[in-house]
């Protein structure tokens, strides 16, 4: 199945350039409505839905019912227990794919022309009627249980939920969405049953499709699958003004090297200043070792592997992040270089030779991105969740080359916050 899969990739690939700016925008008779890029030439379809809200919308004292419900759609789905699901789907080569985050419930589908009736069937049954075994949802629980065990022992993960949690608060954001042993193992399979109703609901889902289907065709599909979802979920949570002062916070633990999430307040996707935003983060963490972090981190002292830094516009507050691993008797300096070209960068701005290899990189990479249905379909899908219209794909390389170096220069005053600039590390940090 996988081989299947692969070789029509490849094909596909050398297709996907044209067929991405050809965008359909589709409305079914049950008022759903979807993007669709159709490519008749290869017999595959990849689907993805996007339900918004996501493990935010987890209900109060329920923390991880979202994550275990999610995890349980493919353990079983009408009269097909979870073995059976998953020998069901193998017979027609079709890929079914669940995940959750903070802010979306993910699904992707990937099946052949000649099977797609079968596998929506199968899709519309994991969505619609899933089973919530109890023996499933007590293997699963076991999974995620021991997975937030280990997570315990990780610093990459102690820094992150510290980080989140000292920003967050209460707030839905300040903890892991994975839940804790206590509440993961409290829930209920009515705690289950009431998460997959409050966030698969018809008010909030996005659809995209890539491939080998028509926009009729597509329609249809969508008033087969999504028309008995729920009208309306859960009430998302409260939007939140990110507020941090500039510092350090170590969580002492015990590793040769220490972990530094460091950041602060961010920028919203539909500031009319994102895209100069973006350009200046390529240029300060975000382009790989052609960034000020990486030269001055990395390639001139010697103080890690790897340091990055983006923005993260989540959909109720926006960060703007970074992280740094090294040597406890090193990470001291470390967090010094980045304050430092973090505070230069909110004075002076960037040359124009950054700006300009910036661009370069940025537009040039662009297109790589349609490189198959199933990238096709996932971009479609995001762009809808992010509230762009279909002609982003042609326009977007426009607006990064319409930065000026005024614009990143007045962005960085506004954006960079050395006075904000908080750092979590978690190890033995010498110095600090």
């Amino acid at each position: 199945m996988k081989q299947i899969f692969f070789a029509i990739g490849l094909i596909f690939a050398s297709l996907s350039a044209q067929a991405s700016t050809d965008i359909q925008e589709v409305e079914s008779a049950g008022g759903f409505k979807a993007w669709l890029v159709e490519e008749p030439s290869i017999p595959f379809v990849a689907l993805e839905l996007r339900f918004k809200g996501g493990a935010s919308l987890d209900a109060a004292g329920k923390r991880g019912a979202a994550n275990l419900m999610v995890a349980l759609l493919e353990e079983g789905a009408g009269d097909l227990d979870a073995r059976a699901f998953a020998q069901a789907g193998e017979s027609i080569a079709a890929q079914f794919k669940y995940d959750i985050g903070d802010d979306s419930l993910r699904i992707s589908a990937k099946f052949l022309t000649e099977t797609r009736d079968d596998a929506m069937e199968l899709l519309r049954l994991s969505m619609m009627s899933p089973r919530f075994d109890q023996d499933a949802i007590d293997r699963v629980r076991r999974q995620v249980i021991a997975g937030i065990q280990s997570d315990t022992k990780d610093p990459d993960s102690i820094a992150n939920q510290s980080w989140d949690h000292m920003v967050f608060g209460d707030h839905p954001y300040g903890s892991d969405y994975n839940g804790t042993e206590a509440s993961v193992a409290a829930l209920t399979r009515d705690d289950l049953v009431a998460a997959h109703q409050s966030i698969m609901t018809r008010d909030q889902v996005y659809v995209a499709a890539a491939g080998d289907i028509s926009a009729e065709e597509l329609a249809a599909l969508m008033d087969e699958l999504l028309s008995d979802l729920p009208a309306t979920g859960a009430t998302p949570p409260a939007d939140l003004d990110v507020q941090t002062k500039a510092g350090v916070t170590v969580i002492p633990f015990d590793t040769p090297q220490s972990v530094a999430i460091f950041g602060h307040k961010g920028m919203k996707r539909h500031d009319p200043d994102f895209f100069a935003a973006y350009v200046l983060n390529v240029i300060l963490g975000g382009g790989g070792f052609e960034a000020r972090l990486m030269q001055e981190v990395r390639e001139k002292r010697g103080l890690t592997y790897g340091v990055y830094s983006y923005l993260v516009p989540k959909n109720h507050a926006e960060l703007y992040l970074g992280r740094v691993a090294s040597a406890n008797d090193r990470i001291a300096e470390a967090v010094s270089v980045i304050q430092d070209e973090w505070a230069k960068m909110a004075e002076n701005g960037v040359t124009q030779d950054e700006l300009t290899r910036a661009k370069t990189y940025l537009t040039g990479a662009y297109p790589l991105r349609f490189d198959g249905n199933g990238p096709i379909a996932r971009i479609l899908v995001g762009m809808q969740m992010e509230g762009l219209t279909p002609d982003y794909i042609t326009t977007r390389n426009e607006q990064v080359d319409a930065v000026t170096l005024e614009d990143v220069k007045r962005v960085a005053a506004e954006l960079l916050k050395p006075d904000a600039l908080r750092f979590v590390i978690v190890g033995q940090p010498e110095g600090l």
